[in-house]
């Protein structure tokens, strides 16, 4: 943990500080930033570096964050603190290149633990292994299943999940519960990191697609 800095970007001072306690405490280098601008100042001289920014800030949010950092050629591994409603861009921070994505209020060590697996890729290492994993889970799911992954990665609540499927809102907190349990996911956040790893994979390998052999129900 000492081998590299984590950047916090937030701009609301309480937010920083206490994010800088707990990250110091937690035994980390921490530097803090009160905006995306002035951290994107100081993005080409980093060096080694691990950064945490929150989604929604009035100069330039955490998705055109990464969207610059992307631009000026600075590879950097991001997590985003997010809102309950900011699933959708959420979801599009990291297709933008975030690697992980919290959702407030969480606990101390879940930001902990994401730093930990942002910095374990600062190494470069292949992940076709994982996402060979992750795509025979997906094969595990009904056709209904995979609906419901999907709109659950949009960021849909049940309600409107249901309305969309035509079937009832406990039906699709049931099928939520199958995909968790058969993907091996223990958050919302992981789930969709596992979503994006396959369509990022892909996008690089068309030829990979439809490998899995779902079921169907």
């Amino acid at each position: 943990m000492h081998e590299y800095v984590v950047h916090v970007v937030d701009d609301e001072e309480p937010v920083r500080k206490s994010l800088a306690f707990l990250l110091t405490m937690a035994g980390f280098t921490v530097r803090v930033h009160d905006s995306a601008s002035s951290f994107l100042v100081a993005a080409p001289t980093i060096g080694k570096a691990c950064l945490v920014t929150d989604l929604r800030m009035p100069d330039i949010s955490g998705v055109e964050l990464l969207a610059k950092l992307n631009e000026i050629g600075v590879a950097i591994p991001a997590i985003v603190i997010t809102g309950h409603g900011d699933v959708p861009m959420a979801v599009a921070a990291m297709k933008a290149g975030a690697s992980d994505f919290i959702e407030k209020p969480f606990e101390d060590v879940v930001l902990i633990e994401a730093i930990k697996r942002a910095a374990s890729r600062l190494d470069t290492v292949t992940e076709m292994e994982d996402v060979s994993a992750i795509r025979s889970r997906l094969g595990q799911l009904s056709e209904r299943e995979r609906q419901v992954l999907a709109a659950v990665v949009a960021g849909l609540p049940n309600k409107t999940i249901a309305y969309d499927l035509n079937i009832s809102p406990r039906t699709v907190e049931v099928h939520r519960a199958n995909i968790m349990s058969k993907m091996r996911a223990g958050s919302l956040p992981e789930l969709v990191r596992m979503a994006i790893a396959l369509e990022l994979a892909d996008k690089e390998n068309p030829a990979s697609r439809g490998r899995s052999g779902g079921s169907r129900a």
